[in-house]
């Protein structure tokens, strides 16, 4: 090999370093805030500072139509929206007291709840959220926005969900929702 050929492989060599050295430096573009730990128990057994409660919405099934159907809750109130939105998240898994389907497998468990700068909702389940869910496009499409409408019509600080199953991405929940972007409210999907 000549000379000029050395010289140009080893300029693409550093500039390969100085772009992974970057990468790493920099890390990724949103940084997810940690919330202080909390744990479903909580709910049901506040601290005496706890006393304050707040109406919140939830979004169920309905075996009537393709709609979901609002439903109004209680959950204490807190400095932060993520220990809110635990709450809430907890409340849809304990399904609908009104007669309406639950969106969630009852044996789910709500793993953790992150929210990001940009208003990025990271709300991981466990396994059963996947292995107990019915099949079919409906009945993902109606699950995904039951959890998605109901964080943001609640919080205005969730702009967008993006659901993980045991801590990871999943490419789809039963085969027919892509769950490898975040998703925004979709309000029209809710009964008037």
């Amino acid at each position: 090999m000549t000379s000029k050929k050395y010289a140009i492989i080893g300029a693409l060599l550093v500039l390969l370093i100085i772009l992974i050295v970057s990468y790493f430096k920099n890390g990724r573009e949103e940084k997810i805030k940690q919330s202080p730990a909390f744990h479903p128990q909580e709910i049901y057994q506040p601290s005496e500072e706890l006393k304050e409660k707040k109406k919140i919405v939830l979004f169920f099934l309905s075996e009537e139509d393709a709609l979901l159907h609002p439903e109004e809750r209680e959950i204490y109130v807190y400095s932060s929206v993520v220990p809110e939105a635990k709450q809430m998240v907890e409340e849809l898994i304990n399904g609908s007291k009104s007669g309406n389907l639950s969106p969630l497998p009852p044996q789910t468990r709500l793993r953790e709840l992150f929210l990001t700068d940009k208003g990025v909702a990271y709300v991981d389940f466990s396994r059963e959220f996947q292995a107990g869910h019915p099949s079919g496009s409906s009945a993902e499409i109606s699950t995904i926005y039951s959890i998605v409408n109901s964080l943001a019509y609640n919080f205005k600080a969730i702009k967008k969900v993006f659901i993980l199953i045991e801590g990871g991405e999943k490419e789809t929940l039963g085969g027919h929702v892509i769950l490898s972007k975040p998703f925004l409210p979709r309000y029209s999907l809710i009964a008037k």
